[in-house]
């Protein structure tokens, strides 16, 4: 682009540059062909002046112009590997050339509804680790007065527990997962990241908790 009017007064009178005209430019010559064949076989519309007019005789006229939304939309179907910055903003020429732009913007959408839905889960995720937190609490200060907890207490906490861990590692029924954990172990690792030293909160005991609670969950009522 510095050298557009050094190339427009080499060109001259010229339609397409000679093979010699611009060596520091090899491509020029071959796109100059390929938008005077397009014109030529009806694949790019053109005319004069900004107005669009089907005349031949224009091809050799120098005030021949080309719509820029017409030039865009023959490029993007005939060169997709090829987006200059003056036709395609920066989103559009970092696309692949697989993706249409209304592709990527039901990708965005789906990615905006899926970060909502990560953020209701992990609310959900710290409600309910403050409920654990809490029987646990409850649990060891029995176990300490010699009042273990009763039976039913057990199996209500390991039935939130169990629960808990078949909501974070599961997905819906059309696919989708329900959070960004895909193991127990990146669970129990968030768990030592964000409550270092809390009472219950320890790699074994947490490991011994969450196989008893799936065990629970996936036992048989009956």
């Amino acid at each position: 682009m510095r050298f557009e009017s050094r190339i427009l007064r080499t060109l001259g009178d010229k339609s397409i540059p000679g093979p010699n005209d611009f060596p520091r430019w090899p491509m020029l010559r071959l796109n100059m062909e390929r938008l005077y064949d397009a014109f030529r076989n009806g694949e790019l519309p053109y005319g004069k002046s900004g107005i669009t007019c089907d005349d031949p005789a224009l091809l050799t006229d120098p005030d021949l112009t080309v719509r820029h939304v017409d030039l865009k939309t023959w490029m993007a179907h005939y060169y997709p590997d090829q987006k200059p910055e003056f036709l395609f903003d920066g989103i559009e020429r970092h696309l692949h050339p697989a993706i249409s732009f209304d592709s990527m913007q039901a990708l965005l959408v789906d990615r905006e509804a899926l970060k909502l839905q990560l953020a209701e889960l992990e609310k959900s995720f710290n409600t309910l680790n403050e409920q654990h937190r809490l029987l646990c609490q409850q649990t060891e200060s029995k176990t300490g007065n010699d009042h273990p907890i009763s039976l039913r207490g057990e199996s209500t906490y390991l039935s939130i527990v169990g629960g808990l861990l078949t909501l974070l590692l599961g997905q819906s029924p059309s696919g989708k997962r329900y959070s960004s954990f895909e193991t127990t172990d990146s669970i129990i690792s968030a768990l030592l990241a964000h409550y270092p030293g809390q009472p219950g909160i320890s790699e074994r005991t947490l490991w011994a908790k969450f196989t008893a609670a799936k065990r629970h969950v996936n036992a048989d009522p009956n």
